[in-house]
């Protein structure tokens, strides 16, 4: 095995962009609390709102509604609340509807009871199923029930869009709140809280070649959030406790300027996906590519070659030097049974072989020509041995 490495696992992680590394080893110099009223207090403030008006921007919405969290996870646990604060008013949530190709932090249930929760069901695209949740939506209406629904922009193993858009004005006229977990569609499609019509937006910054540790929860209403997960202290307005991380908020805020102002390269990835998918095609035309029949991610590929397992797959890329995942990044290292493909009702002899190829800001054309390179390799080695245990 040579040294050449290609990192094709962004949707796990993005590498983090220099000038991000700049920033926050710039600011790891620097001391002060943000909450201190002297000079160093008042820098490291300074820092944090600055990029809490990048975050806003990115998805179009108010500074005053970013709240800065450890990460995506914290922030849609915090969002799956048993109530929201809405000015003087508290609105306890009677019903909460997840879809069922969440992430695990949201198929958890946040802090609603499993009592309270229920699965909205996806067809066999992983689209999920509008007029169920409608229906659901004018029973809780007509009972005076309050819905909270959390449906993710773009599933991470897939890539698959939901129709974020279209649940929005079901969710508003049953008199519910909507949550979306942007995730991994931040930087890699354009987003704007008033199109999509969501109350609360999750964002984290290593999906955008910001630091790991580091999201934020994005309120449409600055004046309607979840009540808090972490309480104790007055940092951000009240709605998360406990001391900001200056230096890794400040390299969110540049790595989400980044992204918003290089959005135009989203061309250029999504022409090394189809290049990746046709080589893959055409190496192993028996391959079915997951989710290509609806709109998803351009940077994300969900590959599955009947006969072959994903795990092998997984740890052949990497003697190949190339990286690459089978499922959600989130098992500690673990490969599996993906939920997602569960849900879709996928064939269990093609979801064990699923994998997932995810690119993004530093990925090159010779790195998808490795790929091809890799793929054929282990496809010819993996279909030369099945043969000879046939024989």
């Amino acid at each position: 095995m040579s040294g050449r490495r290609s990192y094709l696992d962004y949707n796990a992680t993005c590498p983090v962009r220099p000038e991000v590394i700049d920033r926050v080893a710039a600011i790891l110099g620097e001391t002060g609390n943000p909450s201190s009223v002297h000079g160093e207090g008042r820098r490291a403030r300074a820092r944090i709102e600055a990029a809490r008006h990048e975050v806003a921007a990115l998805v179009g919405g108010s500074g005053q509604g970013v709240i800065f969290t450890s990460g995506g996870t914290e922030a849609n646990v915090t969002a799956l609340a048993p109530a929201l604060r809405a000015g003087q008013r508290t609105l306890n949530i009677d019903r909460l509807y997840i879809s069922a190709v969440e992430h695990a932090s949201v198929m958890a249930g946040g802090r609603i009871g499993a009592e309270r929760t229920h699965t909205i069901p996806v067809d066999g695209n992983g689209i999920i199923d509008t007029t169920w949740l409608a229906a659901r939506l004018h029973e809780d209406a007509a009972a005076g029930r309050v819905a909270l629904v959390s449906v993710m922009l773009a599933n991470n193993e897939t890539g698959v869009i939901q129709p974020v858009a279209e649940i929005a004005p079901l969710v508003r006229e049953a008199g519910g709140f909507l949550h979306t977990d942007a995730v991994q569609a931040a930087g890699r499609l354009p987003l704007e809280m008033a199109a999509l019509g969501a109350d609360f937006l999750t964002l984290s910054a290593h999906k955008l070649g910001g630091p790991q540790g580091v999201g934020a929860l994005v309120l449409r209403d600055p004046e309607v959030a979840p009540v808090p997960l972490i309480a104790g202290g007055g940092q951000e307005t009240r709605r998360r406790g406990g001391t900001e991380a200056t230096a890794l908020i400040a390299g969110f805020g540049v790595a989400a300027e980044l992204a918003r102002e290089n959005l135009e390269d989203v061309s250029r990835i999504a022409h090394l996906r189809d290049t990746a998918e046709a080589a893959v095609r055409e190496i192993a035309p028996e391959a079915e590519i997951i989710g290509n029949n609806v709109p998803r991610l351009p940077n994300t590929i969900c590959i599955a070659r009947p006969g072959f397992d994903a795990e092998t797959l997984v740890i052949a890329f990497d003697l190949e030097g190339v990286s690459v995942s089978a499922g959600a990044a989130c098992s500690s290292g673990k490969v599996t049974a993906s939920h997602v493909l569960q849900a879709m009702d996928i064939d269990a002899d093609i979801a064990r072989a699923a994998i997932r190829v995810s690119i993004g800001w530093a990925t090159t054309n010779d790195d998808i020509a490795h790929f091809a390179e890799a793929w054929r390799t282990i496809h010819s080695r993996l279909e030369r041995l099945g043969a000879e245990r046939a024989a």
